[in-house]
Order: structure tokens, then sequence, then C-alpha cells
């Protein structure tokens, strides 16, 4: 935990930015290959209830706390949800609106409330979700493949389709620049999901991260920088003619369907983390806290259980 001192400003920070809530529920399926999250299994972490209900029941209160019993505009649950019963993700939401400022003026604490979702399962519609993140990352196959995926692209079309029949409100998360992709390749997966009806793209170039299996593993036909500039462009080029606003590095938006949570971020609000390997920022008026959850499921559950 690493503390920024904000003493020697003029009084200190005279208002407290907006706050968010993070919560991660560790990946328990096959890890992609450019993922940096936590690396476990079902042999290490389960996924039933009785193990998480004290960890989503104490940490939600507690974290709130630590963040002045502000009211929470968004939330975000990422990792693997999809994998767990909407049980969690309930007492995590009750447990904060409990001890939020909205909650106690008999507001309701949440706004948009959105789950990052791999395309396996139908998510939390009736625990409040508003939003779906779909990380489908290419319609293609053979990139899906090259990117250790484990859903194929009948699976995302369905699960796009599915989300819409719910949601009016779906995001998907798509890459470029990836192993023997070419220009029209790129610009293909972006006029899928537009001809789907999503309302939110995010368009990620595909980088190689430390303590990752791309990371040891030596790739081979990646586009060039020029071949990856050109795809830069004639996406952002496509996505303007549809009407998205460009208004992220890598985030675009019909007009009115900016993804709050990432805005708070972006504009250096709070946010809560629980779960593990969360990650939170806490202003206070005399510092700004910036904490980090333990990163293997054990080891979180262990410490939340003290």
């Amino acid at each position: 935990m690493s503390v920024i001192d904000v003493s020697g400003l003029s009084g200190g920070l005279r208002e407290l930015p907006p706050l968010s809530l993070y919560i991660h529920f560790p990946g328990v399926c096959a890890s992609a290959r450019i993922a940096t999250s936590i690396r476990t299994s079902r042999k290490t972490v389960s996924t039933k209830w009785p193990m998480w209900k004290p960890c989503c029941a104490t940490r939600s209160t507690a974290c709130l706390r630590c963040g002045g019993g502000r009211c929470i505009p968004s939330s975000w649950a990422a990792g693997r949800p999809a994998c767990f019963l909407r049980r969690p993700l309930m007492l995590c939401w009750r447990g904060c609106g409990r001890e939020s400022a909205c909650s106690r003026k008999r507001k309701s604490p949440w706004k948009p409330i959105r789950v990052r979702w791999r395309p396996i399962t139908l998510g939390y519609r009736a625990a409040g979700v508003n939003r779906l993140s779909i990380g489908v990352q290419s319609f293609n196959p053979r990139h899906l493949q090259a990117l250790g995926r484990i859903h194929d692209e009948h699976e995302a079309y369905r699960a796009v389709e599915l989300a819409l029949r719910h949601f009016d409100n779906v995001n998907l998360d798509l890459m470029y620049a990836l192993p023997q992709q070419t220009l029209a390749e790129a610009l293909a997966d972006i006029d899928t999901a537009l001809a789907l009806g999503v309302t939110h793209l995010s368009a990620y170039h595909l980088t190689i991260e430390p303590n990752t299996l791309f990371a040891v593993q030596t790739l081979t036909n990646l586009p060039d920088d020029e071949l990856s500039a050109d795809m830069q462009e004639a996406i952002e080029a496509r996505l303007a003619e549809a009407g998205f606003q460009h208004y992220e590095t890598s985030a675009f938006a019909r007009p009115g369907r900016r993804c709050q949570h990432n805005l708070n971020y972006w504009q250096f609000g709070d946010y809560l983390g629980i779960g593990a390997g969360a990650h939170g920022k806490i202003s206070q008026h005399d510092g700004i806290r910036r904490e980090m959850r333990h990163k293997q499921p054990a080891a979180y559950l262990a410490a939340v259980a003290v």
C-alpha cells in the first residue's frame, strides 16, 4: 500500500473526488495468453458460495467505510464474474449500499452497474446490472486461436445477440495488430460489431505484457508499426462514420453511452477495490492512499478472514 501526501497543498484536498467500486472475481477458466490477471484454476479456487460469502459481506462494508460513506455513482465487476453465481455481486452491492451516503438519504446508491462478461453465460440483469462488456477480441477463428481464447466465433455471435436481447447498453472488446492479421480483417471485426448493434466498442492494440505466455513465446508475423498504425487510423475513421465518439485512447461510444466508470479513472476519481488482485485509490483530506489486494485467491480469502 502506498500513500501520497497532499498535506503540503494549501489546505490539502478541499473536496473529495467521485467514488466508484471495482469488484474482481478471479479467473477460474483457461487463461488467455495475453492476460496478466491472476493465474489460478478450479483446483486452487472454488466458486462455491460459502467460501466467498464472508469476503463479499465484510470487504464491501469495510471498503466503503474507508471511502467516507460517499455515494457510489458506478461499479464494475471484472475478471470472470460469469463463472460465479450472481449472489456475490448482489451481496457486495448491498453491503456497500448500506454504508453509502445515498442509502442513508434513502436514495439509490447505484447508477451504472457494469459487468465484464466473457461470452459463456448470461449475466446478472436480476442483480441490477445494466451494462455488459464482452471480451470478444475477434470474430475471426484463426485470430481467436492465436490469442488462446476459450470461445470460438459462433459463441461470440450468440453471446452478443443474447446480451442485446436483455441489455440496451453493451460494449465489445476487440483487438487489432494480431498475428497475421490484415487491414481488411481488422476492419471486418469492426464492421461485424457495428452490424450487431452494440453501443460501445473498445479497440485495443495487441500489447505483449510481462508475465504472460506471449512474453516468453516468440510470436511471428505480427503487423509492423506502419500496418498497425494504418489499422488504428482505419478503425477510428470507420467508427466515426458510424457515429461513434472517440473519447478515450481505445474507447468509442454512441452519444450518451460513454463508460462513466472508466471516465472516473481517467479523471483521477477514487475507486474501492474488492477481490483478489483488485486495486483501490482512496482520497482523504490529508492524503491519497493506493491499495492492492493479495493476488492469489487463497491468500486473499485468508487475509479477509483474519
